[in-house]
């Protein structure tokens, strides 16, 4: 933004382009490499972890010093002289398709040591990024076209000094090695309900799995919960249960109209150490074409394939269900979804009404095998009493012509 006697002041924005996965509390950690001696003399909106060795410094001492060093941002309430604006919100970034205004964080850093031209700056290096956890790669930095602003009567345009872009790319594989969400179907014309697949995100007597697990049941359970972690990576500590997975979300076909069908969806989360803020919901199911109604969710078509609107994105409603409570009682959200029939398509044989896929925060549900899904009560008993029928009708012809 502009240039200082040692350095410069620049302004990090943070923009989260993903459609369905937001960077929930605690919040974003951005970590970089410096390429000379640089150090961090102010920041606004942000702070580094660590000040790091300012010994060489006599009078003003930076904000930090270290080579390497490890910005996360300010909390609500920071006082007014110390917030930019997109700042202070804890490193909490939502979702670009579930809130965009607020799908963007700003900080201001004052850079000391450094070039003071074009020619003389070095950009920094190695940028990570966690959200809260791994999961993201950022590629290096590269030089773009400065970056423009309009005054506020859109009659004037200024631009910055110098601007460069970093490229972070999230991987679930990277995030975690086992998943973290399945699927469990039901319907009204079918009394089986097909649970999630054994062991899907662990199993309960492997130690070297998804973590540890909790019997709701136990007089222990209270005191286990509450006990910090020692470890600090703050693992799922789950309820103990087949799939032992942190979310679990239940597909449920209701009930049959002449045109319409409603399906039940339950969100349930199994995990004690962890509220799920502004979680989100992404469904792919062919009659998401003509959904009429929905209820106690938001919803918003994705429509990721051109024209093909198969895809819904659901998430909850503001200050009613957006904060999916940790294991127990209030653990669970849910709604029910109204769809319209398409004649040509709409069936309920070989499982055409349970979704394709599933996506909880952005990462992808562990689905039950298709051969598992309820099926339609089939016809194979109406022949057998048919047959049974004809052979006591004949017997009884038989008798009477015997008699």
């Amino acid at each position: 933004m502009s240039w200082t006697p040692d350095g410069y002041v620049a302004v990090v924005t943070m923009y989260n382009f993903q459609q369905y996965r937001h960077i929930q509390a605690p919040g974003w950690t951005l970590g970089w490499t410096w390429a000379k001696k640089e150090v961090i003399w102010s920041m606004m909106g942000s702070q580094t972890t660590e000040q790091g060795d300012c010994s060489r410094f006599k009078g003003n001492t930076p904000h930090c010093c270290k080579k390497d060093p490890t910005v996360v941002d300010l909390l609500p309430g920071t006082p007014y002289n110390q917030q930019i604006a997109n700042c202070c919100k804890g490193g909490v970034i939502n979702s670009w398709a579930q809130d965009p205004a607020n799908a963007a964080s700003s900080f201001q850093v004052s850079v000391g040591s450094a070039g003071t031209s074009n020619k003389t700056v070095k950009l920094p290096k190695n940028f990570t990024l966690k959200a809260p956890g791994p999961g993201y790669t950022c590629g290096p930095a590269k030089i773009v076209r400065p970056t423009k602003f309009v005054s506020g009567d859109k009659r004037r345009v200024t631009q910055a000094l110098m601007t460069w872009n970093v490229t972070c790319t999230y991987s679930q594989f990277l995030a975690q090695k086992t998943p973290t969400c399945c699927v469990s179907l039901s319907s009204f014309y079918n009394d089986t309900i097909v649970n999630c697949p054994t062991c899907t995100c662990g199993c309960q007597n492997n130690t070297a799995g998804s973590g540890s697990c909790v019997d709701p049941d136990s007089p222990f359970l209270a005191s286990v919960v509450s006990a910090p972690d020692k470890s600090g990576n703050n693992p799922p500590l789950v309820q103990c249960t087949s799939h032992m997975c942190p979310i679990r979300v239940h597909w449920h076909v209701k009930l049959n109209y002449k045109d319409y069908w409603r399906v039940k969806i339950t969100i349930t989360n199994f995990n004690y150490r962890m509220n799920y803020t502004l979680w989100n919901l992404v469904v792919q199911h062919p009659n998401f074409d003509n959904i009429t109604k929905l209820f106690s969710f938001n919803y918003k078509s994705l429509s990721p394939y051109g024209d093909l609107n198969d895809t819904a994105m659901l998430w909850g409603v503001k200050f009613y269900n957006d904060l999916l409570n940790q294991a127990g009682p209030l653990g669970n959200v849910q709604s029910e979804l109204l769809f319209q029939k398409d004649q040509n398509t709409f069936t309920f044989d070989k499982g055409w009404a349970f979704p394709r896929r599933v996506y909880f925060n952005g990462d992808n549900c562990v689905m039950p095998p298709p051969e598992a899904y309820p099926y339609l009560p089939n016809a194979s008993s109406r022949p057998a009493i048919s047959l049974l029928v004809t052979i006591l009708i004949s017997l009884a012809l038989l008798l009477n012509f015997a008699q």
